[in-house]
């Protein structure tokens, strides 16, 4: 099983030693999220600070960004870390889409997702082999380049893995894509009963195999030295599963539970803008399912028994702030690497 984690540098100029701190720790990869920051700009750095580690977009919002902009940015990136580069892309919903970013959303996002990576696979091909551009779809077209607007041949081509919750998604994720990166809102028996058999199907529909694919899941990782620290670490996770929990995009995973009505008074309260009040909404019973909870005794055998088998890249982040908790996150990572 590979490990990765999410940066959690405080500014641009700790990513570096960031970066070589989470290399010699012994993870895989490390992935950027675009939140508060834009997340291509960082993996640059670490690119340049870091030997092994994979380097990923944990996701880039495409809709906001043309392909070929997304396609300029990833083959130099690409090329720049010796093929260690890894694109993710997904949606957000409409509301951000079109109150934040400013960005249309003339069609639902799955089928133009879909013609998204199309298109980007286009334009990757065209850059690795020249040949002319001729992709025309409802909502993008490729259909124009010159020598000077084309990179060349890359060494390394780039893997495209996109953050799948719904069944259309998922399927989207079997039949193109290379990996699927799990919303860290998600539970066991969704992944089970949602998430897996529907890949399976798009995988089966492009004459592929589930082994063909990334699976890179990972949710909250919710621990301390005793009960004591593990009762007092759970709030931040309760109100972030809470947050999640209140876009209506998310609800099939807590429908799945039975919790749909939790799930509509999470929106109503987000719409009053009454955050602190949602976090009391999450109960134990939901945080176990969202998160791994224990104490540093038994939170490896807890992670291994939830993701052996359903996971290739295991995703966790663990904040680290004295040398006792960096020794633990470091034996943590030891022992998931015996898997």
């Amino acid at each position: 099983m590979r490990l990765e984690t999410t940066v959690m540098a405080p500014t641009i100029k700790d990513l570096a030693d960031y970066g070589k701190r989470m290399e010699e720790m012994g993870y895989d990869s490390i992935v950027t999220p675009e939140a508060g920051h834009d997340p291509f700009l960082p993996l640059a750095i670490l690119a340049e600070h870091t030997e092994r580690l994979k380097l990923g977009t944990a996701v880039a919002i495409a809709f906001p960004r043309s392909p070929f902009v997304v396609a300029q940015m990833a083959w130099d990136l690409q090329r720049y870390s010796g093929g260690r580069f890894i694109l993710g892309l997904g949606t957000q919903v409409k509301g951000h889409n079109e109150r934040r970013y400013s960005t249309p959303w003339p069609a639902p996002p799955g089928p133009r997702l879909r013609e998204y990576i199309l298109c980007l696979k286009a334009i990757f091909n065209t850059f690795q082999t020249n040949e002319r551009p001729n992709f025309k779809g409802d909502w993008y077209q490729f259909t124009l380049i010159s020598p000077f607007f084309n990179p060349g041949p890359n060494p390394n081509n780039v893997p495209i893995y996109i953050s799948a919750v719904n069944k259309y998604h998922c399927r989207l994720v079997g039949e193109i894509c290379d990996g699927i990166r799990m919303h860290p809102f998600n539970t066991p028996k969704y992944t089970r009963e949602v998430i897996i058999p529907n890949i399976e199907e798009g995988a089966e529909k492009a004459g592929r195999k589930l082994s063909d694919i990334d699976v890179v899941g990972g949710g909250f990782l919710v621990t301390g030295k005793n009960e004591e620290e593990v009762e007092r670490a759970k709030a931040p996770f309760k109100q972030q599963i809470a947050f999640y929990g209140s876009t209506r995009s998310y609800h099939p995973v807590l429908e799945c539970h039975g919790w749909g009505d939790v799930g509509m008074r999470l929106h109503r309260l987000s719409m009053e803008g009454k955050w602190a009040e949602m976090t009391n909404e999450i109960t134990d019973e939901m945080l176990n399912e969202f998160a791994v909870v224990g104490t540093y005794d038994e939170i490896v055998p807890k992670i291994k028994e939830r993701y052996s088998g359903v996971v290739n890249t295991l995703g966790f982040g663990y904040s680290t702030i004295t040398a006792e908790q960096e020794d633990r996150l470091r034996w943590i990572i030891q022992e998931l690497k015996k898997l």
